[in-house]
């Protein structure tokens, strides 16, 4: 394999900040973590090319412009909680986690569950709790959320979600009407008050749950 710490450097120059990301505390955790362990070992070699990647069970680690992208979006502070729907591989909430969150995950695939919380251990990202459920509920005993992502694409903005943002407060989530074919949507809660904002198409796999698909 080639070497990951030259492979995150280009990363990071070469698909992140060639399009515009540029929060510091994001570019900084791209080029910390090692992608190449939160994928399966066979594809560990194109972990860190310009796409998305199979992890099992039918879903896929987010292309890492994509991450990088949300997470701007979020505006991250150290010592903010986050609460992120579909833990996935891990690696989103490992960057918020390298930002400076308490991150709070939600994953309702068992074995994506069971693998994310040992990758989390053996990496002593001890910042981040797992817990295995419907996503499209949130995980409401730790609300209010500074921040909120939702890292799988669905119908609508889920209720429960906007319930448990805190004010102020900004989710970020994949929205559409058509299955695998969303809009990327920032929402702010500011005084009581709720905004949408569309920051461009992306692809993301089903948001499956009660306010979900």
């Amino acid at each position: 394999m080639v070497d990951p710490v030259r492979s995150r450097e280009r990363m990071v120059r070469e698909q992140i900040e060639a399009r515009g990301v540029a929060d510091p505390a994001v570019l900084d955790a791209l080029r910390s973590l090692p992608r190449h362990l939160f994928v399966e070992e066979a594809f560990a070699c194109k972990a860190y090319s310009d796409g998305p990647l199979p992890i099992g069970e039918g879903q896929t680690i987010s292309q890492p412009y994509i991450v990088a992208r949300m997470s701007e979006l979020l505006e991250v502070k150290p010592g903010m909680t986050v609460l992120e729907i579909g833990t996935g591989s891990g690696y989103q909430a490992a960057v918020l986690a390298h930002m400076g969150a308490d991150v709070y995950t939600v994953e309702r695939i068992r074995k994506l569950f069971f693998t994310a919380r040992k990758r989390f251990t053996d990496m002593r990202l001890f910042s981040i709790k797992l817990k295995l459920d419907d996503g499209t509920m949130g995980w409401p005993e730790h609300a209010p959320y500074d921040r909120i992502i939702v890292t799988a694409g669905g119908p609508e903005v889920p209720e429960p979600l906007i319930g448990q943002l805190a004010d102020p407060g900004r989710m970020v989530i994949p929205v559409g009407e058509s299955r695998r074919l969303q809009r990327l949507v920032l929402v702010e809660k500011i005084d009581g008050h709720i905004t949408h904002s569309d920051h461009g198409g992306v692809a993301f796999v089903d948001l499956v749950g009660q306010y979900g698909w």
